[in-house]
């Protein structure tokens, strides 16, 4: 999958968070950065999967977004 993470590690849950700003509620966690990466692509494909199954549409990815 070619869209952007944005992966940060986060105190207060004790790991790294991975969210996915073109898919609107994709997010993984993980140990390290590794399972972080290892998780979030799992997620992002069952997330395309529940979309195609529920008739919603895909996202294409953008590559770099611009944040302000």
């Amino acid at each position: 999958m070619k869209y952007e993470l944005i992966i940060y590690w986060s105190e207060e849950d004790n790991s790294f968070i991975a969210e996915v700003p073109e898919l609107p509620g994709c997010c993984a966690d993980g140990d390290t950065y590794l399972d972080v990466l290892q998780n979030v692509q799992i997620v992002m494909q069952e997330w395309v999967e529940t979309a195609q199954e529920l008739g919603r549409p895909i996202p294409q990815p953008k590559g770099k977004l611009v944040y302000a």
